[in-house]
């Protein structure tokens, strides 16, 4: 399927966050249905429940995980480097959507399950060398709403951002906002659904 990337459906709107460049895609273009697509990562993935390093001490990560990317390309965080399983027919044909539709390039991608509302991703930055200085994180969500927000790293002037991040939606962070932004996901008061979270990413040997 090819994008008409001057279609008036696709309409980025910037987040207004200073020293960042972010923007969100209600509805990515795909052609298959979100509930489709969430059924078969959910199926399909082989999801481990990783170790991380905080502050000397190894904990369970608060969701599950998985990593795929093209050979060689593993990624390091907090303690645990993850090393790529091959891309499926499904995860090339999203990335080949994404990058038409940003014009920019992909070589791996974290798939994050929270699997309840008491699953969470702790305040962080995508800031890691192999990324480079100013990477680009191309960021789809399919399954339960949950709010992602931003704090600046620091200016404590600027109050936090929350951002609903919606089934089907695109969230794309470029420029300095790794520089200038940390961003986390909080538990929920109430029951909530799964969800999984696709962040597409360039690698950089």
């Amino acid at each position: 399927m090819m994008l008409d990337l001057f279609s008036s459906d696709i309409r980025f709107t910037p987040v207004p966050l200073e020293e960042a460049d972010v923007s969100f895609l209600v509805r990515f273009p795909f052609p298959m249905a979100d509930a489709d697509v969430f059924q078969k990562l959910h199926r399909d993935t082989p999801w481990v429940h990783e170790e991380v390093v905080v502050w000397g001490k190894k904990h369970l990560q608060p969701r599950l995980t998985a990593w795929y990317g093209d050979s060689g390309r593993s990624y390091t965080y907090s303690g645990t480097v993850m090393h790529p399983l091959p891309w499926t027919d499904l995860l090339l044909s999203l990335k080949r959507e994404l990058e038409q539709l940003v014009d920019e390039p992909f070589n791996s991608v974290l798939l994050n399950l929270y699997r309840n509302q008491n699953d969470r991703m702790g305040f962080h930055s995508d800031n890691e060398p192999s990324l480079g200085p100013d990477p680009t994180i191309a960021s789809l969500s399919y399954g339960a709403t949950r709010t992602l927000i931003f704090k600046h790293k620091r200016r404590k002037d600027i109050p936090p951002k929350p951002l609903k991040l919606t089934s089907g939606s695109l969230l794309l962070m470029k420029g300095s906002t790794q520089r200038n932004w940390n961003h986390g996901i909080n538990k929920e008061s109430i029951p909530i659904g799964p969800r999984i979270n696709l962040t597409f990413r360039n690698i950089i040997k």
